[in-house]
């Protein structure tokens, strides 16, 4: 976390003279750290503008199309004019459908009405600070992690405490360190299940721990099970099980292959609803219409079955990628459980995972994310890898790294 204003003076310096005697941008917006992951992207796509091939291993996006029930329901709605604006926790059909998903897949009654449909699960998240946290509160969460969690929280002028996680844990909290980092301003903890980068679970025994460690000291936990149905080697049960004051945000981008269509959900306790719904009206009024139509065909069998195909394709991939990365160097000493991401260590290879990963991008034409994405904890060691592209062209990007590591040691 940037403590200063030293953003704000390079923005100044980038643009001379565009602001006159004003600062370029409030102290907030100096402190959002830059998603390196999309600056990757960006150098990416200046390269293939350029004639280049890049292998894209970098984004959290699946290749995979939105399954066609869902684009057919979509078109479907436009052309009946279902254009205008939903309620602002969205359709009350999506709210049921959902709900009746967690009554089938999961076991677990969940009433529509503590349901909130948000812009992706990035609304969500926004919904669930605002409505719980006050300026200065502190929110405990793994360091590394998704960046955009603490970013959030700095917005909100909630303090994000990263506590750093290993491998031994899985790279995932313990009720053992939130008990340890609980301090008189902690009022929650987020926790990602699986979680983003390692794609690791927390077992569902530790999960209940940590919320037992959480309700008994006044707090709230929230968990993000954005990746929950990419669950590759065992069943997992949803943390809307624990009770109901456990908040969970989700969305239909990745398992649904939706991330252009920007939906997700929330599940809070009913008694916050009515500040979530205040909350929704005013910042977003409510997520896409189109969109919330579409998903009505989300949960058809016909859908599922389209998903569950793409997912089988993942764990396939995972199953090719992981072993090649090992027997180039990299030091992956869990495997990952769920998502589609594999966090590495650089071992040997190299110091520095951001000058890594532009080299390799510059070089050999293959994008990966520096693990300093995902926050301080010795994340300049580490890269990211997606598994987000086909077996051909990963298979490439394995034989490009191999090749292009030979090249590097013997300069």
């Amino acid at each position: 976390m940037i403590d200063d204003r030293s953003q704000q003076t390079a923005d100044w310096q980038r643009h001379p003279g565009a602001y006159g005697n004003r600062r370029p941008s409030a102290l907030r917006a100096a402190e959002i750290e830059p998603f390196r992951v999309m600056d990757i992207l960006g150098h990416a796509q200046a390269l293939q503008a350029e004639g280049r091939d890049v292998i894209h291993l970098e984004v959290g996006e699946p290749d995979f199309p939105t399954p066609p029930p869902i684009v057919k329901a979509g078109i479907r709605a436009l052309k009946a004019g279902q254009t205008r604006y939903t309620p602002a926790l969205g359709l009350p059909e999506l709210r049921a459908a959902i709900a009746g998903y967690y009554r089938q897949r999961h076991g677990v009654t969940v009433s529509p009405a503590r349901i909130a449909v948000t812009p992706g699960a990035s609304g969500a998240l926004l919904l669930a600070l605002a409505a719980l946290f006050d300026p200065g509160d502190e929110l405990l969460m793994s360091d590394p992690g998704y960046p955009c969690n603490r970013h959030f929280a700095r917005l909100l002028e909630v303090r994000p405490v990263g506590v750093p996680v290993e491998a031994a844990s899985g790279f995932q909290l313990t009720a053992e360190a939130v008990t340890r980092h609980w301090g008189p301003r902690t009022c929650g903890v987020l926790v990602a299940n699986p979680g983003n980068p390692a794609g690791t679970l927390i077992a569902p025994a530790e999960l209940a721990a940590i919320h037992a460690q959480v309700r008994a000291r006044g707090g709230w936990l929230l968990v993000d099970e954005i990746y929950h149905e990419l669950i590759h080697d065992r069943e997992a049960p949803s943390a809307a099980g624990l009770g109901e004051d456990v908040l969970v945000i989700n969305s239909f981008s990745k398992y649904w292959c939706m991330t252009g269509w920007r939906l997700g959900w929330l599940i809070a306790p009913e008694g916050l609803m009515p500040a979530v719904e205040r909350l929704a009206q005013n910042l977003f009024l409510a997520a896409p219409t189109p969109a919330q139509h579409a998903a009505l065909a989300a949960f058809d069998p016909a859908t599922l079955g389209i998903l569950n195909r793409y997912k089988a394709e993942l764990r396939a991939r995972r199953e090719r990628l992981l072993p090649a990365l090992r027997d180039l160097g990299f030091d992956i000493p869990i495997k990952p459980e769920g998502a589609f991401y594999i966090y590495a260590g650089l071992g040997r290879l190299a110091d520095d995972g951001e000058v890594f990963a532009r080299q390799l991008l510059k070089e050999a034409g293959v994008a990966i994310t520096p693990g300093r994405d995902f926050g301080q904890h010795d994340t300049t060691r580490h890269v990211r890898f997606a598994y987000t592209t086909d077996g051909a062209r990963m298979a490439e990007a394995i034989d490009r790294i191999a090749n292009w590591l030979v090249r590097r040691s013997a300069a």
